[in-house]
């Protein structure tokens, strides 16, 4: 027997156990196993590359081999190019289905019929899977994946064939007696695609029949450091605890990420000895200016109106939407696994939130020509007075036209301050960032590792909030002091910047902005305030 193939962090497309390190699929949903029992039909919906395939395969195997039912899995991601053309829809679905069951290595018995029936399009997905139904000896069970793919009038037709069909069984007509759905939207988005009202309990709605709509989660802390140990025990490398924490720290769990990361230090990077938090963050730093994939297809829906209706007041700290279309468009984001929930309404993770800013401010840092490496002290650390002044040079001679062109227009003085930070920081230094709707500003720390007089490893911490003067609004001065004193508490900090960005029409000329003043916080520490 040739020995077992080394196996390694997989960030493209569905695990397998002998090719890669993965956690054990099925007890990450465990209610699917008893709606599937129960004979329901449900939904499984969560943002790409969590799992979702590498769980449902991994069930259908293991229903399937204990003999009572035949479960498969089948893409449906093919029939996105039949658009409305509803009967070419159909033969890409089934073609789909017949090759996913030749696959599967199963008994004739088992098998669907060849040829399919041929029948008046619009009903042949529901004829061959009632012709499948009667003639496989087991119960049959179908995990639709990709089920997004399809569009406008296949959608409706085929989630109407599948009502009809799973209301036809009490009558007797063989069916699936479960059916899974699994996409990134929840069923309220099935039920408007296919006509539905997303809000009610609609019997025009091919989704009536839903028993339930589950969500695949993320890894919890202990679920990562099982994953990390796998390549531990296989290799002999470990991952510190800290090292670890960090890792759920930055992607609280979200699967592609907590892989990337892990891939990055070990191949990429090539690691040789135990792994640390520093390394961790060189691996960050490293995805995140690579752009992967995976976060390249998060921020290209960036300027989606859905989407940009979401994060822009998660990023200018303003009051979202109180109307029913913010709440759909909170959910559309959620699911893509943008945001965290839809109330408390977060990024969900503070790598998608480095991600976002910085893309948000590609343009503004073409514009900054400051040298980083002349704000580096003779001591090592950081100049951050000077970062402040050279920073109002740049705003008083190109904020103006940066936040009219900026699209995200609520959320422009941020954007522009964070690219400028970026740009100079971050060659260096390290960048963290909190932010979240309705709290009427953003948390900025500078993180500056240098040398220390005996050649010991520091780090300059400088903390900073910003805040925005609206029209209408009274002076933010008093509630950045406070929000600042507490900023500064959790970091143990003695001082800090207070950022006030005026965008009232009777601001001053954007020539005059820029002064500077000291102000003290409601617990005592002096600050430093800049007017811009």
């Amino acid at each position: 027997m040739p020995p077992p193939l080394a196996r390694y962090f997989n960030t493209t497309g569905p695990c397998d156990p002998r090719l890669h390190y993965m956690l054990p699929p099925t007890p990450r949903l465990p209610e699917a196993r008893a709606l599937i029992e129960m004979d329901r039909y449900f939904v499984l919906h969560a943002p790409r590359q969590t799992g979702k395939t590498t769980t449902l395969r991994t069930l259908a195997s293991e229903l399937t081999a204990e003999g009572d039912i035949a479960a498969l899995m089948f893409s449906c991601e093919r029939a996105k190019s039949a658009g409305d053309d509803l009967g070419w829809a159909e033969s890409l679905l089934l073609d789909s289905l017949r090759q996913a069951a030749a696959r599967s290595g199963w008994p004739e018995e088992l098998l669907p019929p060849d040829p399919w029936p041929q029948v008046t399009p619009g009903s042949r997905f529901n004829e061959a899977l009632s012709e499948w139904c009667r003639r496989c000896p087991r119960r049959v069970v179908l995990f639709l994946d990709e089920i997004d793919a399809l569009q406008g009038n296949s959608m409706v037709s085929i989630l109407s064939q599948l009502r009809d069909g799973h209301n036809a069984r009490p009558e007797g007509q063989p069916f699936p007696t479960s059916i899974v759905l699994c996409g990134l939207r929840d069923v309220r988005d099935y039920k408007a695609a296919s006509g539905g009202d997303p809000s009610r309990s609609n019997p025009a709605s091919p989704f009536n029949i839903i028993r339930k709509s589950l969500r695949l989660g993320d890894f919890t802390a202990d679920q990562i450091a099982e994953l990390y140990d796998q390549h531990t025990q296989a290799t002999g490398q470990e991952f510190t605890k800290d090292a670890v924490e960090r890792v759920f720290e930055l992607t609280r769990g979200q699967p592609w990420l907590v892989n990337a990361l892990a891939n990055e230090v070990v191949v990429d990077m090539e690691v040789r000895g135990t792994i640390d938090t520093a390394q961790v963050e060189d691996a960050k730093e490293r995805l995140i200016r690579a752009r992967a994939t995976h976060l390249d297809a998060l921020v290209a829906r960036l300027h989606e109106p859905r989407v940009k209706r979401v994060i822009e007041p998660i990023v200018a700290g303003t009051s979202p939407g109180l109307d029913i279309a913010f709440d759909e468009a909170a959910s559309y984001v959620h699911d893509l696994g943008l945001i965290r929930g839809t109330r408390d309404l977060e990024i969900a993770n503070p790598i998608y939130r480095e991600v976002l800013l910085r893309v948000l401010g590609d343009r503004t840092e073409r514009f900054v020509r400051a040298d980083p490496h002349t704000f580096v002290l003779p001591d090592g650390r950081f100049d951050l007075p000077r970062l402040l002044q050279e920073f109002v040079v740049f705003w008083r001679e190109h904020a103006e036209v940066l936040i009219n062109q900026e699209g995200y227009h609520e959320a422009a003085c941020q954007i522009v301050l964070m690219a400028f930070l970026h740009r100079l920081v971050n060659g260096g230094g390290h960048l963290d960032r909190e932010y979240a709707a309705g709290t009427k500003r953003l948390d900025v720390l500078v993180r500056w590792p240098y040398a220390g007089p005996e050649g010991e490893r520091l780090t300059q911490r400088e903390a900073m909030e910003l805040k925005v003067w609206r029209s209408g609004e009274t002076d933010p001065t008093p509630d950045g002091l406070a929000q600042l004193d507490r900023y500064l508490d959790r970091l143990t900090l003695t001082t800090g910047v207070l950022v006030i960005f005026d965008r009232r029409p009777e601001a001053p000329p954007w020539k005059e902005r820029g002064g500077f003043e000291q102000a003290t916080t409601p617990s005592g520490r002096q600050v430093t305030v800049l007017r811009v």
